[in-house]
């Protein structure tokens, strides 16, 4: 900030600007991660972050400073809904809870681990060393999915050969005075399944994978994400809890990093870095207690309920950690996966307007968060937050209580919402 000349307003304009353009990536590139499959999504998120990275870090004046806030966060974007994608193209219901909760955690451990490191690279190898650093972690990454990730989108397919009916097998009075079968009406073949062959390792690295529909269905996706929130409440729930909390993360995170390096405090750069340890913990023991906890929660629940599996039965969760939200993130989990089970084949929609939300919520509050704590003091600030995040904890009883009755009236909105996805396996 010093050798740069750059003010403590103009670094808060620049997060913010990353919050913006991490609400508008999603709506850009998940219609083309539902097209040509989540490989090539993946594979192009890396290299564009590789990219920006040695920007960074060759950064310069203002416009750097935003640019590489936009274009990271803008290509950034696409984790936030396409690893859920991937979740629900591979796990099933009662394994969600827990590869949410390690998605979240991975998702936030950054957040905690990366200004410890930050402060000691600062300190031992400059400022521009960390953005050298996540280089050559995401070219890391580049060659691990380049090499070893599969495609997981959902390919519909029918596999099978049409059974024959032989001439011994037709009764005695269909046949003719000739012993011939007589002509029949045409009837609907017997299919017998077929296992489809395995893939060879480069069938499984190709570059993309197609889905049937025009290009004008694909741009439905980038407007559809609205409607799905609009119109299910569901959605809308875990798009205002999950900007609400991540909000109030965001906004600890950046009154740490611009008020503990001043006057009273004068933290150097490695002791502002070791303030994450307590969302380290936080977040790693939120993780330990509730991700296990989570599916078999469901599994006991469902039992008790005669079989019957319902989304909401997450939300307990939700409630027993909701006390402890300064520990961590991670009650989104719970939600996310509420969120997963209900609306399966429209995730990617319904992800996206999350995601859209949580990142407006957290810009709103980013950009008025030093003019607010000039005018009214840390302290209120953060009391004002606690009191909002305890109301929005507070409206999960009511999806628990009527979540059932609200998924029935809203069900055949999503069967219209699921058939104009890509793929989906409503249309087997």
């Amino acid at each position: 900030m010093e050798e740069l000349g750059f003010t403590v307003e103009l670094l808060n304009n620049g997060y913010a600007t990353g919050s913006a353009a991490l609400a508008v990536g999603a709506i850009l590139f998940i219609p083309f991660a539902l097209k040509y499959g989540r490989r090539p999504m993946y594979l192009f998120s890396l290299i564009g972050q590789i990219a920006v990275m040695i920007w960074s870090a060759k950064m310069q004046n203002t416009a750097d400073l935003i640019l590489t806030n936009l274009f990271n966060c803008l290509l950034g974007a696409l984790a936030e809904v396409i690893v859920q994608m991937t979740v629900a193209d591979v796990f099933f219901v009662h394994e969600r809870g827990l590869m949410n909760n390690l998605y979240i955690w991975c998702m936030t451990i950054g957040g905690s681990l990366m200004p410890i490191a930050a402060g000691y690279i600062t300190i031992d190898q400059g400022w521009r060393w960390l953005w050298w650093w996540l280089a050559i972690i995401l070219g890391v990454l580049l060659i691990l999915f380049t090499f070893f990730y599969e495609e997981t989108k959902f390919m519909p397919s029918i596999n099978g050969t049409p059974s024959i009916v032989a001439a011994s097998d037709v009764p005695e009075h269909r046949k003719s005075a000739d012993h011939k079968p007589l002509d029949l009406e045409p009837v609907d073949s017997i299919v017998t399944t077929v296992a489809p062959p395995r893939k060879s390792y480069l069938q499984q690295l190709t570059p993309w994978t197609t889905s049937e529909g025009s290009m004008l269905q694909l741009l439905h996706h980038t407007y559809q994400p609205f409607f799905v929130m609009a119109t299910i409440p569901a959605v809308l729930y875990v798009a205002l809890l999950y900007g609400l909390v991540t909000a109030a993360f965001q906004v600890s995170v950046t009154l740490i990093s611009t008020y503990l390096p001043a006057p009273p405090y004068n933290f150097n750069a490695s002791q502002v870095g070791l303030m994450g340890v307590s969302a380290l913990v936080g977040n790693t023991l939120g993780t330990i207690l509730s991700s296990p906890f989570s599916d078999r929660l469901i599994l006991w629940l469902t039992r008790k309920n005669n079989g019957v599996y319902e989304p909401e039965m997450r939300l307990w969760l939700l409630l027993a950690f909701a006390p402890l939200f300064p520990a961590g993130i991670l009650i989104f989990g719970a939600a996310l996966t509420y969120l997963t089970d209900s609306y399966t084949d429209i995730i990617a929609d319904a992800v996206v307007g999350v995601t859209f939300t949580r990142n407006v919520i957290s810009t709103v509050f980013v950009f008025a968060l030093t003019p607010w704590v000039t005018r009214v003091g840390l302290q209120n600030v953060m009391l004002t937050f606690a009191l909002i995040t305890i109301l929005a904890l507070a409206s999960t009883g009511l999806f628990i209580k009527f979540g059932k009755q609200w998924r029935a009236k809203t069900a055949q909105r999503y069967r219209v919402f699921s058939q104009r996805q890509m793929d989906t396996r409503d249309k087997l």
